[in-house]
């Protein structure tokens, strides 16, 4: 919490919180705007900081090994320092200006509850995947680049390819293929979910109405729960595993 950009991720949001709702008196499309940002942003900005904390605190690091100190303590205190803090940040910087304009009061609080909630799974996803990253390789630049890369591939690059694996074996039932390719991502998990809660799966054809079938029952928002805690637990289970045999 001492990191100053703990504070300036959080004045972020905040700023963007206030200008949404200044130039969008409803609350509703205010939501939809915000999920465009952080389904982007959340994850880039996880994926950063992780490498970035991890790299910068090595000799810390070094010391603090040196100490009859649990290696799985050190490292899951650095993770969850991390992604605890970048959480808060998202939280309190788009909750406040929300709060103050009556969020309570409107029947847009669940959407907006919803895009915290998958907003905090992203931040945890991606901050654990950059520790990841950043344990496997001991060179900076690679590890930078291994991290952009993977946010580019889950953010960009696999919509792509789904995309054209859709177009390509249209002529087969795809149905449950394009529910397992979206669980496969949690961005693309997130943002339907979102989606399909903010009632525009209209817009969506054919496909909203195979997700809204799935996705929009209560089965279906347990499944999508369940696949982000996994998606959180495997990536933190091997850095307790990469921790224990790596030799610093």
């Amino acid at each position: 919490m001492r990191s100053r950009w703990s504070y300036v991720y959080f004045a972020f949001y905040l700023l963007l919180g206030v200008v949404l709702l200044f130039l969008n008196n409803d609350l509703s499309k205010a939501v939809i705007t915000l999920m465009n940002v952080i389904i982007v942003l959340v994850p880039l900005i996880g994926t950063i900081f992780g490498v970035m904390y991890y790299y910068n605190s090595q000799e810390f690091t070094e010391l603090l090994l040196a100490q009859p100190i649990k290696r799985s303590s050190i490292f899951l205190g650095q993770y969850l320092g991390v992604a605890l803090s970048l959480s808060m940040s998202l939280i309190l910087g788009l909750g406040i200006p929300f709060v103050f304009y009556g969020l309570f009061e409107s029947s847009a609080i669940w959407d907006f509850s919803l895009l915290l909630i998958t907003g905090t799974f992203l931040t945890l996803i991606f901050t654990a995947l950059a520790f990841n990253i950043a344990l496997s390789n001991e060179n900076k630049i690679k590890g930078f680049g291994y991290a952009i890369l993977l946010w580019l591939f889950l953010a960009v690059i696999y919509d792509g390819l789904f995309l054209m694996t859709l177009i390509f074996f249209e002529d087969y039932p795809l149905d449950k293929v394009s529910l397992i390719g979206t669980m496969l991502n949690p961005i693309d998990l997130s943002r339907t979910l979102i989606l399909l809660k903010l009632d525009i799966s209209a817009l969506l054809g054919y496909t909203g109405a195979v997700f809204k079938q799935f996705f929009g029952t209560s089965f279906g928002l347990i499944v999508s729960f369940v696949m982000l805690t996994v998606w959180v637990v495997m990536p933190v289970l091997r850095i307790i595993f990469k921790s224990k045999k790596k030799d610093f």
